[in-house]
Protein backbone atom coordinates (compact mmCIF):
# COMPACT_ATOMS: atom_id res chain seq x y z
CA UNK A 1 0.00 0.00 0.00
CA UNK A 2 1.86 3.54 -0.81
CA UNK A 3 0.09 5.45 2.18
CA UNK A 4 2.12 2.89 4.24
CA UNK A 5 5.25 3.78 5.07
CA UNK A 6 7.74 2.28 6.89
CA UNK A 7 7.48 3.28 11.00
CA UNK A 8 4.46 4.60 12.65
CA UNK A 9 1.41 5.84 10.37
CA UNK A 10 -1.14 8.46 12.18
CA UNK A 11 -4.47 8.45 11.50
CA UNK A 12 -6.77 11.16 11.49
CA UNK A 13 -10.37 10.05 11.65
CA UNK A 14 -13.40 11.15 10.13
CA UNK A 15 -14.82 13.27 13.40
CA UNK A 16 -11.21 14.52 14.22
CA UNK A 17 -10.74 16.23 10.74
CA UNK A 18 -14.36 17.67 11.31
CA UNK A 19 -13.37 18.56 14.76
CA UNK A 20 -9.98 20.56 13.23
CA UNK A 21 -12.03 22.10 10.26
CA UNK A 22 -14.64 23.84 13.10
CA UNK A 23 -11.57 24.78 15.36
CA UNK A 24 -9.48 26.03 12.23
CA UNK A 25 -12.45 27.97 11.32
CA UNK A 26 -13.00 29.62 14.51
CA UNK A 27 -9.59 30.68 14.74
CA UNK A 28 -9.30 32.10 11.33
CA UNK A 29 -12.49 34.09 11.88
CA UNK A 30 -11.63 35.97 15.04
CA UNK A 31 -7.93 36.44 14.11
CA UNK A 32 -9.15 38.22 10.74
CA UNK A 33 -11.56 40.06 12.89
CA UNK A 34 -8.73 41.24 15.53
CA UNK A 35 -6.45 42.03 13.14
CA UNK A 36 -9.36 44.24 11.64
CA UNK A 37 -9.63 45.82 14.90
CA UNK A 38 -5.99 46.50 15.59
CA UNK A 39 -5.73 48.50 12.28
CA UNK A 40 -9.37 50.46 12.53
CA UNK A 41 -8.10 51.38 16.19
CA UNK A 42 -5.12 52.46 14.33
CA UNK A 43 -7.26 55.09 12.23
CA UNK A 44 -9.35 55.91 15.24
CA UNK A 45 -5.85 57.58 16.46
CA UNK A 46 -4.25 59.06 13.53
CA UNK A 47 -7.88 61.00 13.24
CA UNK A 48 -8.24 61.73 16.65
CA UNK A 49 -4.71 62.57 18.12
CA UNK A 50 -5.41 66.21 18.55
CA UNK A 51 -8.88 66.08 18.83
CA UNK A 52 -10.31 69.26 20.05
CA UNK A 53 -12.56 67.47 22.92
CA UNK A 54 -10.07 66.94 25.85
CA UNK A 55 -11.93 63.43 26.73
CA UNK A 56 -11.16 62.18 23.22
CA UNK A 57 -7.83 63.50 23.22
CA UNK A 58 -6.79 61.70 26.16
CA UNK A 59 -8.79 58.46 24.85
CA UNK A 60 -6.31 58.43 21.95
CA UNK A 61 -2.98 60.04 23.56
CA UNK A 62 -3.57 57.55 26.26
CA UNK A 63 -4.55 54.73 24.53
CA UNK A 64 -1.59 52.68 25.37
CA UNK A 65 -2.48 52.80 28.98
CA UNK A 66 -5.96 51.18 28.24
CA UNK A 67 -6.46 47.49 30.12
CA UNK A 68 -8.70 46.51 26.96
CA UNK A 69 -5.78 47.31 24.20
CA UNK A 70 -3.34 45.20 26.32
CA UNK A 71 -6.08 42.31 26.14
CA UNK A 72 -6.61 42.86 22.66
CA UNK A 73 -3.60 42.32 21.61
CA UNK A 74 -2.78 39.57 23.65
CA UNK A 75 -5.58 38.15 22.04
CA UNK A 76 -4.64 38.61 18.63
CA UNK A 77 -1.03 36.87 19.38
CA UNK A 78 -2.65 33.92 21.04
CA UNK A 79 -5.47 33.62 17.91
CA UNK A 80 -2.33 34.05 15.65
CA UNK A 81 -0.29 31.25 17.33
CA UNK A 82 -3.41 28.90 17.45
CA UNK A 83 -4.07 29.49 13.90
CA UNK A 84 -0.34 28.76 13.04
CA UNK A 85 -0.74 25.68 14.72
CA UNK A 86 -4.01 24.50 12.97
CA UNK A 87 -1.91 24.77 9.84
CA UNK A 88 0.71 22.47 11.15
CA UNK A 89 -1.71 20.17 11.88
CA UNK A 90 -3.37 20.30 8.67
CA UNK A 91 0.18 19.51 7.22
CA UNK A 92 0.73 16.57 9.70
CA UNK A 93 3.95 18.41 10.67
CA UNK A 94 2.35 19.08 14.49
CA UNK A 95 4.90 16.52 16.06
CA UNK A 96 7.76 18.73 15.17
CA UNK A 97 9.66 20.77 17.58
CA UNK A 98 8.51 23.77 16.30
CA UNK A 99 4.97 23.05 16.50
CA UNK A 100 5.22 21.20 19.77
CA UNK A 101 7.15 24.81 21.28
CA UNK A 102 4.04 26.61 19.10
CA UNK A 103 1.73 24.72 21.23
CA UNK A 104 3.38 25.08 24.70
CA UNK A 105 3.60 29.11 24.19
CA UNK A 106 -0.38 29.43 23.20
CA UNK A 107 -1.56 27.20 26.09
CA UNK A 108 0.62 28.91 28.47
CA UNK A 109 -0.95 32.52 26.83
CA UNK A 110 -3.75 31.40 27.25
CA UNK A 111 -4.49 30.02 30.65
CA UNK A 112 -1.56 32.38 32.23
CA UNK A 113 -2.87 35.97 30.61
CA UNK A 114 -5.67 35.72 27.74
CA UNK A 115 -8.20 33.99 30.07
CA UNK A 116 -7.97 35.92 33.34
CA UNK A 117 -7.29 39.12 32.03
CA UNK A 118 -10.40 38.62 29.34
CA UNK A 119 -13.15 37.53 31.58
CA UNK A 120 -12.10 40.07 34.18
CA UNK A 121 -12.60 42.93 31.50
CA UNK A 122 -15.60 41.79 30.40
CA UNK A 123 -17.53 41.35 33.34
CA UNK A 124 -16.12 44.78 35.01
CA UNK A 125 -16.71 46.63 31.87
CA UNK A 126 -20.35 46.05 31.39
CA UNK A 127 -21.34 45.50 35.07
CA UNK A 128 -19.98 49.11 35.39
CA UNK A 129 -21.66 50.14 32.26
CA UNK A 130 -25.13 48.95 32.72
CA UNK A 131 -24.66 51.05 35.89
CA UNK A 132 -23.68 54.27 34.84
CA UNK A 133 -21.37 53.76 31.49
CA UNK A 134 -20.14 57.27 32.32
CA UNK A 135 -17.81 55.41 34.46
CA UNK A 136 -16.18 53.07 32.22
CA UNK A 137 -17.08 53.94 28.64
CA UNK A 138 -18.31 57.89 28.20
CA UNK A 139 -21.20 58.66 25.89
CA UNK A 140 -19.13 61.30 23.93
CA UNK A 141 -16.43 57.78 22.87
CA UNK A 142 -19.62 56.67 20.43
CA UNK A 143 -18.82 59.88 18.29
CA UNK A 144 -15.44 58.03 17.12
CA UNK A 145 -15.69 54.37 18.41
CA UNK A 146 -18.37 52.90 16.74
CA UNK A 147 -20.65 49.97 18.50
CA UNK A 148 -19.44 47.17 16.10
CA UNK A 149 -15.62 47.75 17.82
CA UNK A 150 -16.86 48.47 21.48
CA UNK A 151 -18.41 45.01 20.75
CA UNK A 152 -15.46 43.38 19.66
CA UNK A 153 -12.71 44.14 22.25
CA UNK A 154 -15.86 44.08 25.33
CA UNK A 155 -17.88 40.93 24.50
CA UNK A 156 -16.25 38.89 21.71
CA UNK A 157 -13.18 38.38 23.75
CA UNK A 158 -15.31 36.71 26.27
CA UNK A 159 -16.66 34.96 23.36
CA UNK A 160 -13.32 33.47 22.30
CA UNK A 161 -12.65 32.33 25.62
CA UNK A 162 -15.86 30.58 25.90
CA UNK A 163 -15.26 29.09 22.42
CA UNK A 164 -11.63 27.81 23.35
CA UNK A 165 -12.79 26.17 26.50
CA UNK A 166 -15.23 24.39 24.33
CA UNK A 167 -13.52 22.71 21.72
CA UNK A 168 -9.86 22.65 23.68
CA UNK A 169 -8.96 20.85 26.67
CA UNK A 170 -6.20 22.65 29.24
CA UNK A 171 -7.32 19.94 32.25
CA UNK A 172 -4.55 21.40 34.35
CA UNK A 173 -2.20 24.39 33.66
CA UNK A 174 0.81 23.65 31.17
CA UNK A 175 3.15 25.29 33.81
CA UNK A 176 1.76 26.16 36.61
CA UNK A 177 4.68 28.67 37.85
CA UNK A 178 5.58 30.37 34.49
CA UNK A 179 1.48 31.46 34.03
CA UNK A 180 1.45 32.29 37.59
CA UNK A 181 4.14 34.29 37.28
CA UNK A 182 3.39 36.07 34.17
CA UNK A 183 -0.36 36.75 35.14
CA UNK A 184 1.43 38.84 38.44
CA UNK A 185 3.98 40.20 36.20
CA UNK A 186 1.70 42.01 33.59
CA UNK A 187 -0.96 42.91 36.49
CA UNK A 188 1.76 44.97 38.51
CA UNK A 189 2.76 46.23 34.70
CA UNK A 190 -0.49 47.72 34.16
CA UNK A 191 -1.26 49.08 37.44
CA UNK A 192 2.17 50.79 37.39
CA UNK A 193 1.67 52.45 33.79
CA UNK A 194 -2.37 53.15 34.99
CA UNK A 195 -1.53 54.98 38.43
CA UNK A 196 1.92 56.72 36.72
CA UNK A 197 -0.60 58.47 34.08
CA UNK A 198 -2.75 60.04 37.41
CA UNK A 199 -0.04 61.09 38.93
CA UNK A 200 2.00 62.87 35.82
CA UNK A 201 -1.07 63.58 34.03
CA UNK A 202 -3.45 64.47 37.02
CA UNK A 203 -6.58 62.62 35.30
CA UNK A 204 -7.79 58.92 35.39
CA UNK A 205 -8.63 57.37 32.53
CA UNK A 206 -11.59 55.00 33.51
CA UNK A 207 -13.99 57.41 35.52
CA UNK A 208 -15.10 55.00 38.02
CA UNK A 209 -11.73 55.34 40.00
CA UNK A 210 -12.60 59.36 40.05
CA UNK A 211 -15.63 58.75 41.98
CA UNK A 212 -13.43 56.80 45.00
CA UNK A 213 -11.61 57.44 48.04
CA UNK A 214 -7.12 56.06 48.04
CA UNK A 215 -8.80 53.43 50.37
CA UNK A 216 -11.29 52.52 47.97
CA UNK A 217 -8.84 52.81 44.99
CA UNK A 218 -6.73 50.21 47.05
CA UNK A 219 -9.51 47.82 47.71
CA UNK A 220 -10.66 47.71 44.32
CA UNK A 221 -7.02 47.14 43.39
CA UNK A 222 -6.80 44.23 45.12
CA UNK A 223 -10.17 43.06 43.80
CA UNK A 224 -7.99 43.57 40.03
CA UNK A 225 -5.59 41.28 41.19
CA UNK A 226 -7.45 38.87 43.15
CA UNK A 227 -10.14 37.99 40.54
CA UNK A 228 -7.91 37.52 37.88
CA UNK A 229 -6.31 34.70 40.01
CA UNK A 230 -9.36 33.46 40.73
CA UNK A 231 -10.01 33.50 36.89
CA UNK A 232 -7.01 31.11 36.43
CA UNK A 233 -7.26 28.89 38.81
CA UNK A 234 -11.45 28.18 38.45
CA UNK A 235 -10.45 27.99 34.70
CA UNK A 236 -9.15 24.16 35.04
CA UNK A 237 -11.99 22.47 36.53
CA UNK A 238 -14.39 24.21 34.45
CA UNK A 239 -12.55 22.74 31.63
CA UNK A 240 -12.44 19.43 33.11
CA UNK A 241 -16.35 19.82 33.19
CA UNK A 242 -16.35 19.53 28.97
CA UNK A 243 -13.82 17.47 28.62
CA UNK A 244 -12.96 14.27 29.75
CA UNK A 245 -10.65 12.71 31.94
CA UNK A 246 -7.79 11.50 28.40
CA UNK A 247 -6.72 7.87 29.55
CA UNK A 248 -2.92 8.48 29.24
CA UNK A 249 -2.77 4.90 28.93
CA UNK A 250 -5.11 4.30 26.52
CA UNK A 251 -3.94 1.74 23.56
CA UNK A 252 -3.14 2.93 20.36
CA UNK A 253 -3.06 0.69 17.22
CA UNK A 254 -0.36 1.54 14.44
CA UNK A 255 0.42 0.38 11.24
CA UNK A 256 3.87 -0.63 10.34
CA UNK A 257 5.21 -1.90 7.35
CA UNK A 258 8.29 -5.25 7.96
CA UNK A 259 9.34 -7.48 5.34
CA UNK A 260 6.65 -6.50 3.03
CA UNK A 261 3.56 -7.67 5.40
CA UNK A 262 1.47 -4.65 7.13
CA UNK A 263 1.45 -5.18 11.00
CA UNK A 264 -0.69 -3.66 13.40
CA UNK A 265 0.87 -2.59 16.85
CA UNK A 266 -0.35 -1.60 19.81
CA UNK A 267 1.60 1.49 21.69
CA UNK A 268 0.92 2.50 24.71
CA UNK A 269 1.64 6.44 24.69
CA UNK A 270 3.85 8.31 27.47
CA UNK A 271 2.08 10.53 30.11
CA UNK A 272 2.20 14.27 29.94
CA UNK A 273 1.47 16.75 32.77
CA UNK A 274 1.44 20.15 32.81
CA UNK A 275 3.32 19.80 29.43
CA UNK A 276 5.99 17.51 30.62
CA UNK A 277 6.08 14.10 29.46
CA UNK A 278 6.66 11.08 32.09
CA UNK A 279 7.31 7.55 31.31
CA UNK A 280 4.11 5.44 31.93
CA UNK A 281 3.15 3.55 35.27
CA UNK A 282 5.59 0.10 34.55
CA UNK A 283 2.59 -1.26 36.63
CA UNK A 284 -0.22 -0.58 33.88
CA UNK A 285 2.07 -1.88 31.08
CA UNK A 286 1.60 -5.40 29.34
CA UNK A 287 3.37 -8.23 31.78
CA UNK A 288 3.76 -6.40 34.99
CA UNK A 289 3.48 -8.55 37.92
CA UNK A 290 -0.48 -7.31 38.22
CA UNK A 291 -1.32 -8.58 35.05
CA UNK A 292 -0.56 -11.88 36.02
CA UNK A 293 -1.90 -14.44 38.04
CA UNK A 294 -0.26 -15.67 40.78
CA UNK A 295 -0.33 -19.44 39.30
CA UNK A 296 1.43 -18.43 36.15
CA UNK A 297 3.87 -15.48 37.42
CA UNK A 298 6.23 -18.41 38.08
CA UNK A 299 6.32 -18.66 34.45
CA UNK A 300 6.58 -14.86 33.37
CA UNK A 301 10.03 -14.58 32.54
CA UNK A 302 10.37 -17.74 30.55
CA UNK A 303 7.45 -16.18 28.47
CA UNK A 304 8.43 -12.83 27.73
CA UNK A 305 11.77 -14.10 26.65
CA UNK A 306 10.45 -16.68 24.70
CA UNK A 307 10.97 -16.58 20.64
CA UNK A 308 7.49 -17.20 20.25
Amino acid sequence: MEDIECGYVPKRTTLQKCFLFLRSLIHLFFCVQFYVVVVYAVYILLNNYDNENDVLRTLCVHSYAFGTNWNVCFQTVFLTLSLTYDVLEWLDRHETELAKKLKYYRDVLFCGLVLPMTMFISTMFWTVFLIDRELVFPEVYDKIVPWWFNHCVHTNIAIVVLLETLIQSRRYPTNLKLEVIINGTVGVLYAIVYYSIYFFAHRWLYGVFGIMTWWQVCLYQILIWGSCFVFYFIQFPINRLFHREEDSMTKEEVTEQKNGISEVKTVIPEVKLNGEEKPADPDSMPFSNKSWSLKYRSMRSQIENSSL
